[in-house]
């Protein structure tokens, strides 16, 4: 993993000083060639510069060209495929008050730190109404701000083989926990689990929802930064690291499970042999629906079938992941004006029901779900289940350290097979808090 760049706890600059630097880059600007007054767009029109990451590349640059006006230009720039990568990309040009990092998109538990470094602008109040899904609100908020647009909510299900979970005897018309489908897996030779278990940020993602759903929490007051609480020495994150020996013991296991990730795991369902399980995110059932873009079969997309995100412990609900992408307006855009205008129509409610039909990354907004469109393009129990799983999930921690709190658990409980219940909670406990007292590094 690439070396997180050291979060900040610096108070977040508002507005006026923003434009009085961006009145002095302006007159800077002028005395430029006119070779680099061309890039800013033709005749003095402006270009807005959007970092986008991989998922729905195509559509987003659609949108993009669709939000351009008679005012101003939208370009896009791609992202690196790795959140983690793509939070240093951009935390490197914001630190450097990019001015042409007028708009990008965010994995939720960037906008904290993004916010509280003053790396953003802040957005209208009916950015975020009561039309938006709960479960994704809460991303885009910091301290009573709103500094993000939500454009899609995402979350895991459990994934699975129709014909696997009969031959294994697994009763998929009731919650299953995590030790009951590695069982079911690994009574059925050839059968796996798929995971996200290269240290990146997925893995951390599935340890934060097995603990979650184990009735724990990563970190006891997040908002509180460097002083909030680590609560991974206890029993829920004992569970979590339970789980995942045994998955890690188990011949269920996927060969590559220490460096498995969202794309390497979707092989292992439709390879040679019964399939799998596997927890992944929406994007799943148009990768699997047949058509031009893959060589799967209706018969083989009729034996795919979904669940809510497996349990920790049998009686409690699981905590299904919540992710997605917020759109964010750079604190020294240029035109930030124009990239807040350009921010409500990238995440209108239409184009958010056109990235579910198109790509399989789901609304953040009752009304895109709503839309009859979803209802040609999905079964209604799976628009449900998304829309439950997100809602009712369990959050990665909002605080401005984040990145910090994601990389000391990544050093301390990577590899897989590395992860022992009777120790890496309480080691993962003494870095973290080490780490963030400042009396250990990443």
């Amino acid at each position: 993993m690439p070396q997180e760049s050291p979060p900040t706890s610096s108070p977040r600059r508002r507005a006026p000083g923003v434009r009085r630097r961006r009145g002095l880059a302006t007159l800077a600007a002028l005395a430029l060639s006119t070779g680099l007054l061309a890039a800013c767009g033709s005749e003095g029109k402006p270009t807005l510069t959007w970092y986008l990451n991989p998922d729905g590349q195509a559509t987003f640059e659609a949108f993009a060209e669709q939000c351009s006006t008679d005012e101003y230009d939208i370009q896009t720039r791609l992202l690196p495929t790795s959140a983690t990568d793509q939070r240093v990309q951009l935390a490197r040009r914001l630190a450097a008050e990019d001015g042409q990092t007028d708009l990008m998109n965010l994995d939720p538990v960037f906008v904290p730190e993004f916010a509280n470094a003053g790396w953003l602008l802040d957005l209208p109040d009916d950015t975020v109404t009561d039309d938006t899904l709960e479960g994704i609100a809460e991303t885009v908020r910091w301290e009573d701000e709103i500094f993000a647009a939500p454009l899609w909510a995402n979350t895991q299900v459990l994934w699975y083989r129709k014909s696997l979970a009969r031959e294994a005897g697994l009763d998929m018309s009731q919650p299953v926990t995590w030790e009951q489908v590695i069982d079911a897996a690994d009574s059925v030779e050839g059968a796996t689990v798929g995971v996200q278990g290269n240290k990146y940020e997925a893995y951390v993602v599935w340890i934060n929802a097995m603990i979650e759903g184990a009735g724990g929490t990563i970190i006891e007051n997040p908002e509180a930064g460097v002083d909030a609480e680590v609560m991974l020495d206890t029993d829920a994150a004992r569970q979590a690291a339970r789980i995942i020996e045994t998955l890690a013991d188990s011949s269920a296991a996927q060969g590559d499970l220490s460096v498995s990730n969202e794309g390497t795991a979707l092989a292992y369902m439709y390879g040679d042999g019964p399939g799998s399980f596997m927890t992944n995110w929406t994007f799943v059932y148009k990768n699997f629906e047949p058509g031009d873009a893959n060589d799967y079969t209706q018969e083989q997309f009729d034996d795919l079938g979904w669940a809510r995100y497996p349990r920790s412990v049998e009686d409690q609900e699981s905590a299904p992941p919540v992710g997605g992408i917020d759109i964010g307006v750079g604190a020294f855009s240029q035109h930030p004006d124009f990239a807040r205008q350009a921010a409500a129509c990238i995440t209108s409610v239409e184009n958010q029901v056109e990235l579910a039909v198109t790509d399989g990354l789901m609304p953040a907004t009752q009304s895109a779900y709503d839309a009859p469109e979803l209802a040609e393009a999905y079964p209604p129990d799976l628009l449900e289940l998304f829309r439950t799983s997100v809602d009712e999930g369990g959050p990665r921690p909002k605080s401005a350290f984040y990145a910090t709190i994601s990389g000391a658990i990544q050093a301390r409980w990577h590899a897989p097979s590395d992860v022992d219940p009777e120790t890496t909670p309480e080691r993962s406990q003494e870095f973290l808090q080490a780490v963030l007292e400042g009396k250990a590094l990443l």
